[in-house]
This record gives structure tokens, sequence and C-alpha cells, in this order.
């Protein structure tokens, strides 16, 4: 498969997966899981990635952020990525890759999508089977976006700020979106989407995206695909 460059926009949410090497596991206790989120704190921060929502599975991970720069994300994996696996060097005396690579990611329509995501990454504790509801799950930010527990990870996106007034306004509006299953359609919308690197988003989001960055941002059809154009004015004024 040929190398693409992620689709970034700065001020746009992203959707990340970063998985282990061979799909080995990443985390083997809880002082690991510890120490990476006490890092994603830190570097999130220092990178400008303001982080909405994660979940650390026993083999990889997912986080919802949104990136202050281009290169915010990047900076960020790449830094959180080298500062873990000396931690995991050292405590289990290994060398090796750790994780499978470049992290997968998709941007993401805030106002379409935004909520599908929080939930797609704080429920995959419950379809996996491990829990029977995301609440039980320590390791994910619901309890932080659910229930108000405090999570120096967590910085909330304005859509889900503006769920309310109150903090247990915005909290009780969040779990009233988990009230409802989730599609399979959406999951595996969702789940494609990221794998392969593209925009979730309506077709006006992602034609937009495809204007403004000069660049395909969905699947091409089959044939010889069509000119972007850029000038119409779109780029500089989407976003």
């Amino acid at each position: 498969m040929p190398w693409h460059s992620r689709i970034i926009v700065p001020g746009l949410p992203v959707h990340a997966i970063q998985r282990g090497n061979n799909r080995s596991a990443c985390f083997v206790d809880d002082e690991d899981r510890t120490v990476y989120l006490r890092q994603m704190a830190r570097l999130s921060m220092k990178e400008g990635c303001a982080l909405h929502a994660y979940c650390l599975m026993t083999n990889h991970v997912h986080l919802l952020l949104t990136p202050e720069r281009q290169e915010s994300c990047e900076g960020f994996f790449r830094r959180l990525s080298l500062v873990y696996v000396q931690h995991v060097n050292r405590k289990y005396r290994r060398t090796g890759a750790l994780w499978e690579g470049r992290f997968r990611s998709c941007l993401v329509e805030s106002e379409r999508y935004l909520f599908a995501c929080y939930r797609f990454v704080e429920l995959n504790p419950v379809r996996a089977g491990m829990v029977k509801a995301a609440v039980d799950y320590r390791w994910s930010s619901h309890r932080a976006n659910a229930h108000g527990e405090t999570d120096a990870c967590i910085t909330p996106h304005p859509e889900y700020v503006g769920l309310g007034q109150t903090v247990s306004e915005r909290c009780a509006g969040y779990r009233e979106t988990f009230r409802v299953d989730m599609a399979a359609v959406v999951i595996e919308k969702i789940r494609a989407t990221t794998n392969s690197g593209y925009a979730l988003g309506s077709k006006a989001f992602r034609l937009g995206v495809s204007r403004a960055l000069g660049r395909r941002v969905e699947p091409g059809e089959p044939g010889r695909p069509p000119r972007v154009s850029l000038d119409d004015g779109t780029r500089g004024h989407l976003f």
C-alpha cells in the first residue's frame, strides 16, 4: 500500500488508533497504564493536542483529539511512543518494536460524527466483552465525560461543553447519547475510515476538505479520479 500523509486540519477533531506490533500486548499491568496516561496528559499539552476521549485496550489505544497545529498529532504520538517504549524496555528488559508503526487516523466532522466517535472509543471494552458497561472500565475517559470524575488527560470539546451549562448537565447530556446502541453500520464506518486514513463526515464535509487540501479524502471511484479545483475560493475559507 502506498504511503500517504495523514489528513490533518488544525482545529478539527481526529480519531486515532495505535496498535501493538503484531497485535501483541502494549500494557501488562496497571503500572504500565498509569505511566502511559501520565505521559499522555503531559505530552498532549506540550504538543498542542486537546484530548477529548481515550481508551487503553490490551494491545491498542484509541484517542479522540483536536490538534492545534498541522504537526501536533505527529509530534504527540512520536514523543508519547518513545517515552512509553523506554519505560517498557527498562521494566521488562526487552528490545524491538512495541508499536506496529504509524498511528492510523481519520478527520472527524464534529457536528455530525463527534459523539459517535466518543461512543466508539469509550465502548471498546464493552464490545470486547471485558465489561458490561463503559463506566465499569477504569482505563478510559468515560468516567470523566459521563460522571464528572477529574481526569488530567481530558479537555472537553466545544460540542461537549454545549451539552449543558454545568458539569452535571453536561454529564447527563453525555450519558444520554449512550442510551441508544450504536448501529453496526456506524461502527464499521468509523473503523474503516480510520484504518484507511480518510475523512469521516457528510458528503459536503468531505468535498470541502478535499477542495481545501487539494487531495482525495475518501475512497476513489473506479476509473480516472476527478480533478480537484483549488481556484474556487474554498481554500482558506472552509475552516
